[in-house]
């Protein structure tokens, strides 16, 4: 089973070994609202922690997806392509945004676990 780790920008990582699958979390797609676009990093790209990765697009507002770690990415999730509004469904299961091989995963120590994100939600 993946250790997952969250940002305060509200992005999850779920760490599987040496390899992270980010996304963001149900909070952030209650902000954003309907998804209508997704904007995906290339696999071969290479991102430093904090590095904006992605976009994502709602009837609201756009909003810059940044990478938990740094690392190469090596998967899109093409299905969110097709149908930006999985987003919106299955934020934090089947829309993930991107794979990535991490480049230190000593980076995982700065954020948080569930129990500490779920405590920061409680103080916006």
């Amino acid at each position: 089973m993946p250790t997952i780790r969250y940002t305060k920008d509200h992005e999850w990582i779920a760490v599987d070994g040496s390899t992270g699958t980010v996304g963001i979390t149900d909070y952030a797609q209650s902000q954003l609202g309907d998804v209508v676009f997704v904007e995906l990093p290339q696999p071969g790209r290479k991102v430093d922690a904090g590095g904006e990765i992605a976009v994502v697009e709602s009837v609201k507002a756009a909003s810059e997806i940044f990478a938990p770690v740094g690392g190469s990415v090596t998967e899109s999730n093409s299905a969110l392509e097709a149908d930006p509004a999985l987003v919106n469904s299955a934020a934090e299961t089947d829309a993930w945004f991107f794979k990535l091989t991490i480049a230190n995963a000593a980076e995982l120590d700065g954020l948080m676990d569930r129990a500490a994100y779920d405590a920061y939600l409680k103080t916006l």
